[in-house]
Formats: structure tokens, C-alpha cells, sequence
């Protein structure tokens, strides 16, 4: 086990030994809450923090997902200001107080830290004499020493920088990807002291960083490599390219850095040094990790070494503290690292291009951000913003509400939501959760390597895909799924399809949709081995070879998967179109926001970087410093929890028809991570709302409301519930590109109530149990060319009932298929729920028959009732139906079907598959001591459904 991340000590911090090594930790990061909460201080004192910078992004973000700045943009001093100015009133507090709280750092170090950043407009970047005005003004309005005002390093940028430089104004560099440049940077802030001197001012108290930005390089270098490997077959080309990867943005820092020793050790520079000028040092910027196949701290281990600063992201900088490794990196081999960057030209890639195109690129993300930052504060017409962010209420009866009130207080007082985004273990069982918190960070890396995902997207539109179909099961399914039933077909780009069933039907149905010719497949698994995704693979694969031939099959294939997986390996054996890799620190339910849900967002023509964007907003509202009664994470999560605790742990969900689906997903995320333990929250998504008095005392409702599109009859029967003294939680989803945030806020909830609950939230025992039981029939059937046999201890009316032996000896004594059924409902109390689990073809049919049995079930014994299509729910809430509290009655629903499906390269078939499937599933709910009843229909599904709904009735009758 990992130690936990606030368990370690000053001493033994990796953050604070980089010290030791002669390098700065300062904070890619600032906002208000940051600094009001005492957190600034705290880095300052525990990590050793010896800076901040920031940027629009990140301002722009904080405005309109928190109230941080509410007092400020609605005070009467503000009434008049434009959108720049207002902006600039925010960001000069915050840099000031910032730079107040950093100066005994600045002071200590004798003005070699403690520095705030602050950036000129970036609509200013091919603008010197603009550059020059604005840094002064800015200066001047901050009017603090251990301030450096942000100028990137564009050819305009430079004479700007020499200017500022001569006249004592500190300046960080930005947006530097090349050693050529950096010298050029380098050289215009000598030239600037050198002025100074000369006019006989004081160089002593002047300091400068050079911003080589790294990861983004690896990003670009890496995705041409990939680029060429796809259309090489030349093996010393291929052995060339394949040594590249993940090598050139630390080979091109570390000539950066071996540069800046020789400028350093010039005679130019002894005679300023003589007068107490200080090096500009290289600080290394950009240094989260993209790519998941690489050390998730490569970028800050690998660049270790003597006078030179590393500004991390939040997300790093906890990695780091918890895993960091410490070694003088930064001067270890240059030799090779020229060799590096002469191999990348001798591949066929110009370096010289590469940083010229991300230079053009940053400075685009920067006047994007910079836009939405004004945008956020007003237009210059005064108008002043409203809050972005999906908002949530709540009522809730008396006692439950000071209940939530005494658990949000604690996670306030206790620092809570701290230690959640610093992966402290202990808040849940300690075990490895801290393993499992990727996700935290996930959109802040995916906007700043947004490149991949925008490329495929217009790659996609190019080719002309008329469908892409999603291959995947749970976490890699249902977040597609979401956003298929959301968004729809969009103009130009293909229409997505998800397959998450072995039902031989449900996979002809699929196919019956598309045209194989015209067809993009993204096959979805993030260990590599699940076994539907892999036998979808195997079915499709073949079918498009069939109908294109071998040479371009694996051209209309995308794999989405983890680093080094099965999957990857296959991927690369049959020349998939491309490999898309997830992060391994954030588990299938979590991973909506990775690559597993942003790549067929991409595909499907979804404007990735809006939703990404629209969901940062949320990411800074669930924030660490944002106190917890402010917080829209923690307080759904404390209510969530609380609730739980106190007995209502039925949450059924409400949601509008045009956001519908996303009670699917939230399904998963919910059951998956609390059902567990005997604990947990069971989901009801689907059922429809009903009177209030025929609701028990164990639910909890939750209204997501799509504003743009509410539904009248939802809104009178949630206020109906809410008047009748049920506890409600209300969400207004703005529109369609909101639920982005929902999906991280309800990550963050989720994460937050099983604190709460007391479990584990990140693991999924129980559906490890069901995939064993599978794997153990499959392999039988394999080696036998059958299935074991079994009997039923009722057999009439079309149907055959099965049990194991305890519940067999509780329900054989019925005499027909209603009175089997009264037995096994009888078993059904208050707090318990019902669960249908049907191993059918999901289409509309099938849940029209399978929804009005739930709810003869639900009104007849006035319980929460679950519906499930299996194996799909296997994936999902089956973790808490066998795992979580022994609260639930099952009546789970096979069949035989009707026409079969072979597996290529398999002996047994699809429906062989969802049999074993069902099987496995109905004996681990055995196992788990559950109620648990099994129909089987028979061929003919329509007519045995029929059959056992009217048996339901009159069972309930």
C-alpha cells in the first residue's frame, strides 16, 4: 500500500527535498478561495512552495464556478468598469495577496523566490510597444517586488522583454519549446540588465524565468511518430520512430538547460554577476502527464537539477508529494539527449516546425481563454455576468436537514475536501484509494493537450463515416451512451451506435443499423481483457474484413484503452486507425472525462473543448479551497451519504426526457462505488413518479432539470413530493453541454458519500465474482461443447422457474407460475426493493413489458423497484445488488434464443455467452444470501413476457 498523501512529513516530503537539489516547487495555480482558505500558507509551510503563476484559464474558471468573486462583481465600484478592467481588479487582489503571503519567501531567498505571475493581455503577443505598456501598467497597479509580469516569447514578445528588463521590472517568459529561443530570450534579458547597468541602475533585485513548456512538445512528437509507425513498414524507420517516443521534450529541455550553463559561465554575464545580477533561470511549465503510458511525474522527475524552477499543476503536485523520486536528472546524459533531437531529424520530423506550430497554438489557447475570461466578467457595455454553472437545491425534512448540516460542518472544520483532492487514503477504508484519483485532474490535462481529440474529430468528419459503433460494457459504454441520446445525430459527422449486450439479436440489430463500408468502430476496454468488447472486436472485425478486405479493416477501427493492455496489443497487430490510451489511476466509472468518453464525443461530432470547458467550470467550483457549504460536490455528496446513513438509500433518480439517459450512467457510478460491504445506495432510475403516498421512508429524490427543455408534468409531481415532506434534491442542467458537469460533480459527490458511508469507493469486488463465474462456464463450454446441466423446480405455463436449493425450498410449494410469484413477493418488505434483470434483447418492446411489471410491483407493495438489462447491468448496479445491503428481491428473466451467433475464433456463441453470463450472475446472488428467482421464457420472449406479467398481477392482485 501506497502511504497516504498527508501522512508524510516535512522530512521525508519529495516536494520540499527538491530543495536540497537546487530547485523551486511553485504552483501552476491561483484563485481566491486559495488564498482566503489558508491553503496558500499551508503549501507555503508544509511543501515548501516557493511561487505561484496562473493564467486567464484558471480566472476565468474560479469567476464563474464559485462565488469567490461574487462580492467584487456585484460591488458599486465595479458597476462601471468594462470587462478588462474588471477582470484586472479581480486578478490584481488576488496577485497582491498572494504575493503579501510569498513575500517572507521572496524576502528569505533574497529576491531569488517568492514570486507571483500576472500576464500582459495575450492580444498583445505580436504587439511590443502594447507589451511595454501594458507590463508597466500592470506593475505599477500591483505594486509588489515578488511580482513578474507574464510576456511570451514570440519575436515581438523579446525587444518587450529586453525593454522591461532594463527598466527593473521583473519578467516570466512564456511559452518557450525550443533551445534556439530560449537563447534568443535568454541573450534579450542580459542585454536588458547590461542596459540597466548602464544607465546605473540596480540589477540586484531583478529576477526572470525563461517558461520552456514541455509535455505539449512529447504531445505533438509522439502524435507524428504515431503518424508515420501507421504507414512505415521500413524496420529501421520504424525502430527510429519507435526510440523517439516520449524522449524529445526532455532531450530539448535538458539542451535548454546545458545552453543556459554556458550563457551563464560567459564573460558577459561575470561582470553583471559581479554587480549581484541573478541568472534568469529555465522554468520548466506544461509538466503535467498526457500520455498515460508515462510516469504520471515524468516531467517534474526527470527535470531535477540546480537553479531552475518547476511550476506543476495541482494534480502533479499531489502526485508528486505522495510518489515523487529524487535524483540530480536534469544534467544525466546530454550526449544523448543531442542524439535524441539529431534521430528526430533524421526521422523525417522537424523540430523547428513542431515548436513553431505549438507557439501559434498557445498563444490561440491563451486568446481563448482569454475571450471566455472577458466574456465571464461582463461585456464593455457594463453587463455583469450570472452564474454559469448548474445550480442545486434542496428540501428536506427537518432532522435530515441538520443531519447534512453536521456533515458538511465536519468536512469544513476537518479539512475534508482537502485531503479528498490530496488522495489521502484514509478518508474512505485506507487501503489503495489513493491509487484511484486520476479523474480529479483529467479535464485540466485533456484541454491542455486538446490536439488529438480535435484532429480525430475533423479526421472523422473528412473521411465521410456515415455510423461509428461504440464496443465497450460499463464505464466505456454508458457515458457514450449519455451522450448519443443527448446530442443526437450531428450535421457532417457519423451517427453513433453503442453495443454493451451479447444478445445475438441485440448485436444483428446493431449491425442491421449500419453499413459496414461506411462504418467506424471504437472498441472500449480499459484492462484490455473484458470479454464482451473483445468478442464484439472478434465479430466485427471479421465482418469488415469481409467486406473491405484485410489491408483496410483495421483502418475503420479505434481502440480506447489502457497503456500495455491486451487491447493495445491487438490494436497494434491488426494497424488500428488509432490507439487511444486511458489513464490507469481512474477506474472505468470515473472516466466519462478521459479519453474513454471524450473520444467518441469527438467522433460523433461533439465540440469537445466546449465541453470540456463548461465542465473545468465545475471542476473549479468542486475545488479544494471552496468551503464545503459552497462546494456543489460536498453538499450533494453529504446529503447522498448522509441520507444513506439515516436509511433512505433508494435514490431514485428524475430527469428531464432530453438528458434521460444520464440516469443510466449514474446508475453505474453510484451502485458500483457505495453497494458494497452490506452498505450502500441502491439507484431507481426509470421508474416513473407516482403519487407521493406511495412512496416508502427509504428515498431520497433527485430532479435533473434540463432548463432549456423541462418537462410540466415532472415539475408539478417533484413539487407534489417535495410538499409532502419527501427529501428532494433539485439540479438545473442549463443545456445539453452541461451534463459534463454533472458528470464531474457527481464524481466528486460519489467519492465524497462513500467517505461518509464508510466504504471503499473506488473498488468492485463484486463484479470481479460474476465475471469469474462467467469465465468458469465459458471455459467449460469451451472444453466440453456444453454448458453443465440444470432443473428447474417449476416447469408450466411456457416457462421454467430456477432457484438455488434455500430459496427452491421457499418457493416450490406454489403450485403454479402465480403462486411461485406471490411466494417470492411476499418476501418483499418496507426498505427492501425489487429488481427485474433481464437477460432479453433491450429494445423498446422488451421495456415497456419489463417497466409495467416493476411498477404493478412498486404500487402493489410500495418499495423501490430497479430494472435491469443483462449483461449490461452486470457492469453497473450489480456490484450493489450482490454486495451491497441485503435489501434487494430479484427475479431475474433468460430466454433461448431465437437465432444464435457465432464468436469467430470461438467455440461458443453469443447467446452461449449471455447464458453463462446469467448463470454466473444468478449464482453469486446466491451466494450473497439474495432472494432471488429465475424465469425462463423460452424462444418466444413477446409471448412469455405476456405470460409473466399477468402472472405479476395477479400475484400482487
Amino acid at each position: 500500500m501506497t502511504t497516504p498523501a498527508l501522512s508524510i512529513s516535512k522530512e521525508t516530503n519529495p516536494l520540499r527535498s527538491l530543495a536540497g537539489f537546487g530547485q523551486s516547487v511553485w504552483l501552476d495555480y491561483i484563485r481566491r478561495s486559495l488564498i482566503t482558505s489558508g491553503e496558500l500558507k499551508r503549501l507555503v509551510l508544509e511543501d515548501g512552495l516557493r511561487g505561484v503563476t496562473s493564467n486567464p484559464a484558471i480566472f476565468e474558471k474560479a469567476i464563474v464556478g464559485s462565488t469567490d468573486y461574487q462580492a467584487v462583481i456585484e460591488s458599486k465600484e465595479s458597476a462601471t468598469l468594462d470587462a478588462k478592467a474588471l477582470y484586472e481588479k479581480i486578478a490584481v487582489k488576488d496577485v497582491q495577496d498572494a504575493a503579501d503571503i510569498l513575500r517572507s519567501v521572496y524576502d528569505e531567498s533574497k529576491q531569488r523566490d517568492g514570486y507571483v505571475s500576472l500576464e500582459v493581455s495575450p492580444l498583445l503577443a505580436r504587439d511590443t510597444a502594447g507589451t511595454i505598456e501594458e507590463a508597466r501598467r500592470l506593475w505599477k497597479a500591483v505594486n509588489r517586488p515578488n511580482l513578474m509580469v507574464k510576456v511570451p516569447a514570440t519575436p515581438e514578445g523579446i525587444p518587450a522583454i529586453r525593454q522591461l528588463i532594463s527598466e527593473g521590472i521583473n519578467v516570466n517568459v512564456t511559452l518557450l519549446f525550443s533551445p534556439e529561443v530560449y537563447e534568443q530570450v535568454a541573450k534579450a534579458y542580459i542585454e536588458g540588465l547590461t542596459a540597466r547597468a548602464a544607465s546605473g541602475g540596480d540589477v540586484s533585485r531583478i529576477a526572470s524565468v525563461a517558461s520552456f513548456f514541455i509535455s505539449r512538445i512529447d504531445t505533438a512528437i509522439d502524435a507524428q511518430i504515431a503518424s508515420q509507425l501507421k504507414t512505415t513498414n521500413d524496420p529501421a524507420q520504424r525502430a527510429r520512430l519507435g526510440a523517439l517516443a516520449g524522449k524529445v521534450a526532455i532531450a530539448s529541455a535538458k539542451l535548454a538547460y546545458y545552453r543556459f550553463s554556458e550563457l551563464y559561465s560567459e564573460d558577459a554575464w561575470q561582470g553583471l554577476a559581479e554587480k549581484g545580477a541573478q541568472p534568469q533561470r529555465l522554468l520548466w511549465a506544461s509538466t503535467s502527464t498526457k500520455n498515460p503510458s508515462y510516469r504520471d511525474v515524468i516531467y517534474v522527475e526527470e527535470l531535477i537539477g540546480p537553479s531552475t524552477v518547476n511550476t506543476i499543476p495541482p494534480a502533479t503536485l499531489n502526485a508528486f508529494r505522495e510518489h515523487g523520486r529524487l535524483r540530480a536528472s536534469l544534467t544525466e546524459d546530454v550526449e544523448s539527449a543531442a542524439d535524441t533531437m539529431e534521430g528526430l531529424e533524421r526521422a523525417g520530423i522537424s523540430i523547428k516546425s513542431v515548436t513553431e506550430t505549438l507557439l501559434e497554438e498557445g498563444l490561440s489557447l491563451f486568446v481563448d481563454a482569454f475571450d471566455q475570461l472577458l466574456s465571464a466578467t461582463g461585456t464593455k457595455r457594463g453587463k455583469k455576468p450570472t452564474a454559469k454553472i448548474n445550480s442545486i437545491s434542496y428540501s428536506l425534512p427537518k432532522a435530515l436537514s441538520a443531519a447534512v448540516d453536521s456533515t458538511l460542518a465536519d468536512w469544513e472544520n476537518n479539512g475534508k475536501m482537502r485531503r479528498l483532492w490530496r488522495a489521502d487514503a484514509s478518508l474512505w477504508s485506507g487501503s489503495d484509494e489513493n491509487q484511484w484519483l486520476g479523474w480529479l485532474g483529467i479535464t485540466d490535462d485533456q484541454l491542455a493537450h486538446s490536439g488529438g481529440l480535435t484532429s480525430l474529430s475533423a479526421e472523422v468528419k473528412q473521411a465521410g463515416f456515415k455510423h461509428a459503433v461504440l464496443l465497450g460494457m460499463g464505464g466505456s459504454s454508458l457515458c457514450p451512451e449519455v451522450l448519443r441520446l443527448t446530442f443526437g445525430k450531428i450535421e457532417g459527422f457519423p451517427e453513433l451506435h453503442v453495443l454493451d449486450s451479447t444478445d445475438p439479436a441485440q448485436i444483428k440489430a446493431t449491425e442491421a443499423k449500419i453499413d459496414l463500408k461506411s462504418t467506424l468502430f471504437i472498441v472500449s476496454s480499459k484492462s484490455g481483457g473484458t470479454l464482451e468488447p473483445n468478442i464484439y472486436k472478434q465479430y466485427f472485425f471479421a465482418r469488415v474484413r469481409e467486406a473491405v478486405g484485410d489491408k483496410e479493416a483495421g483502418n475503420r477501427f479505434i481502440a480506447v484503452t489502457d497503456p500495455g493492455s491486451k487491447m493495445q496489443h491487438v490494436a497494434e497487430n491488426d494497424k488500428f486507425r488509432h490507439i487511444f490510451l486511458g489513464v490507469p489511476s481512474i477506474g472505468g466509472r470515473y472516466s466519462a472525462l478521459s479519453n474513454f468518453g471524450m473520444v467518441p464525443a469527438a467522433v460523433m461530432g461533439i465540440d469537445v473543448l466546449k465541453f470540456l470547458n463548461r465542465t473545468e467550470e465545475m471542476v473549479h467550483a468542486c475545488g479544494p479551497t471552496v468551503p464545503a457549504r459552497e462546494n456543489p460536490g460536498v453538499v450533494l455528496g453529504a446529503i447522498l451519504g448522509t441520507l444513506a446513513n439515516s436509511g433512505r438509500d433508494k435514490l431514485t433518480i428524475i430527469a428531464s426526457p432530453g438528458i434521460s439517459d444520464l440516469g443510466a450512467w449514474l446508475e453505474q457510478l453510484l451502485a458500483e462505488s457505495t453497494g458494497k460491504n452490506g452498505k450502500g445506495i441502491i439507484p431507481v432510475d426509470r421508474e416513473g413518479i407516482t403519487l407521493p403516498d406511495r412512496y416508502g421512508s427509504d428515498r431520497l429524490f433527485a430532479y435533473l432539470r434540463l432548463e432549456s427543455a423541462a418537462d410540466g408534468d415532472q415539475d408539478a409531481a417533484v413539487a407534489g413530493l417535495e410538499k409532502a415532506g419527501q427529501p428532494v434534491v433539485r439540479i438545473a442542467v442549463q443545456e445539453p453541454y452541461a451534463i459534463g458537469e454533472e458528470f464531474f460533480r457527481w464524481e466528486i459527490a460519489t467519492a465524497v458519500a462513500g467517505s461518509i458511508i464508510g466504504i471503499n469507493a473506488f473498488n468492485q469486488p463484486d463484479v470481479e465474482a460474476s465475471k469469474i463465474a462467467t469465465r468458469k462456464l465459458t471455459s467449460e463450454y469451451e472444453a466440453t461443447g456444453k454448458l453443465p446441466a440444470e432443473s428447474p423446480f417449476f416447469e408450466g405455463e411456457g416457462v421454467k422457474l430456477y432457484a438455488d436449493a434455500r430459496n427452491a425450498d421457499e418457493l416450490k410449494q406454489g403450485k403454479s407460475l402465480e403462486d411461485v410469484l406471490r411466494l417470492h413477493l411476499q418476501r418483499v418488505g418496507n426498505g427492501d426493493y425489487f429488481a427485474l434483470l433481464g437477460y432479453i434483447t433491450m429494445n423498446a418492446e422488451n421495456e415497456a413489458a419489463l417497466e409495467g411489471i416493476r411498477h404493478k410491483v412498486r404500487d402493489a407493495k410500495r418499495v423501490a423497484t430497479v430494472l435491469g438489462f443483462g449483461p449490461r447491468f452486470l457492469h453497473s448496479t450489480g456490484q450493489a445488488y450482490k454486495g451491497g445491503p441485503n435489501s434487494g428481491a430479484f427475479l431475474q428473466i433468460t430466454c433461448d434464443d431465437a437465432d444464435d451467433l457465432p464468436v469467430p475464433e470461438q467455440k461458443y456463441t453469443f447467446g452461449v455467452v449471455k447464458a453463462a453470463q446469467a448463470r454466473g450472475d444468478f449464482a453469486v446472488l446466491a451466494e450473497r444470501g439474495r432472494r432471488a428467482l429465475r424465469v425462463h421464457l423460452g424462444k418466444d420472449v413477446k409471448a412469455g413476457l405476456c405470460t409473466l406479467r399477468a402472472a405479476v398481477s395477479r400475484a400482487v392482485a
